[in-house]
């Protein structure tokens, strides 16, 4: 019976692998950000993977996520996937919500999972084996390992394998007379507020720089970014010529990071910053309207600090840096770290 895509089993290149029974599972709650987090991380350990969603019902999702009592068989919403023995070797969870599914995992398995949660989980680290915070978090414990990027999927031969598909798509025939800039766009947050009026004076600003720099602009929206903001952003970087992703065909996204020369991102999102760190180009951060959290002021400044970001002020200046990677990091201490239960 064909698999859905979102329970097909993988392994470190993601093919389909239809013989080896899953060692590891992914599960989150169905967010685009998690779900790459954890499956950035499965496909770094490079165990055969199956990823699952699951969402926990009420009472469940009111409660304390240590409260974990009938979650597995009666907690969990319709529509997700069944979560039932045999139980994998690894579980890699991401997302406060999918803390309770973690805990009550492990102790289903007798222990024999290895669990990992990435993110604080809002309860203690003791009910895991591994936790993978921010460092802004400021989480500490014996089996934590914070990070100074978020995880992700993105790697040096994915990125030059999505330059090659998507370049003709992207840059055309011709060859570009200055920079090629990405520029990925979030949204509406807690803290941040993306309206019509403030994406036009964004794309304007995007447009003028583009001008002055004779620079090829390769703008996505995301999913936050919303339909009102996103037709704004398509109807005056289009006419000015520039490339804009609405959503339509195949996500071009990883091609962006590729052939770019420079990255711009809006600072309300942690993921793409990090992914755009990824890349070792030069990254600068767009303002959006609202008021910073401690814990995104904290990102921003280490990130600074080690010579990866600058806000941007209207001039695109090269600089280097060394990457960092932090998911290879983490599946390291993961194999290590079920190597040494063996």
């Amino acid at each position: 019976m064909a698999q859905s895509p979102r329970t097909r089993l993988s392994g470190p290149t993601g093919l389909l692998n239809r013989v080896a029974a899953p060692r590891c599972w992914t599960l989150t709650t169905g967010e685009a950000g998690m779900t790459s987090q954890a499956i950035g991380l499965a496909e770094a350990v490079g165990l055969p993977f199956a990823h699952r969603v699951a969402r926990p019902r009420a009472p469940w999702r009111w409660l304390p996520g240590t409260f974990t009592v009938g979650v597995l068989e009666h907690g969990l919403a319709p529509g997700g996937d069944p979560l039932e023995p045999p139980w994998p070797e690894l579980l890699i969870t991401c997302g406060r919500r999918s803390a309770a599914l973690s805990i009550a995992i492990r102790r289903h398995s007798g222990g024999r999972t290895f669990t990992v949660h990435i993110q604080d989980p809002r309860v203690s680290p003791r009910h895991f084996d591994l936790v993978v915070p921010m460092a802004h978090d400021r989480l500490r414990g014996a089996n934590v390992v914070p990070v100074v990027t978020a995880l992700h999927r993105v790697t040096p031969e994915r990125l030059e394998a999505a330059g090659r598909h998507f370049r003709a798509r992207l840059l055309g025939e011709a060859s570009t007379p200055g920079p090629v800039v990405a520029v990925l766009i979030g949204g509406s947050s807690r803290r941040h507020r993306l309206d019509p009026k403030t994406s036009r004076r964004l794309a304007e600003r995007l447009v003028c720089m583009a001008e002055q720099r004779r620079a090829r602009l390769l703008v996505t929206a995301s999913r936050r970014t919303g339909a009102a903001n996103s037709a704004v952003f398509e109807a005056v970087l289009r006419e000015a010529g520039a490339f804009f992703w609405a959503g339509e065909g195949e996500n071009p996204y990883l091609g962006m990071l590729s052939l770019a020369d420079f990255i711009l991102v809006t600072e309300d999102s942690v993921s793409m910053v990090s992914e755009a760190c990824a890349t070792g180009k030069p990254v600068y951060t767009l303002q959006l309207p609202g008021r910073k959290s401690r814990r995104l002021v904290a990102f921003h400044e280490e990130l600074r600090r080690r010579g990866m970001t600058r806000p941007f002020a209207g001039v695109l200046e090269r600089w280097t840096y060394t990457p960092l990677d932090e998911t290879a990091r983490i599946a390291r201490i993961v194999q290590e770290r079920m190597g040494a239960r063996t």
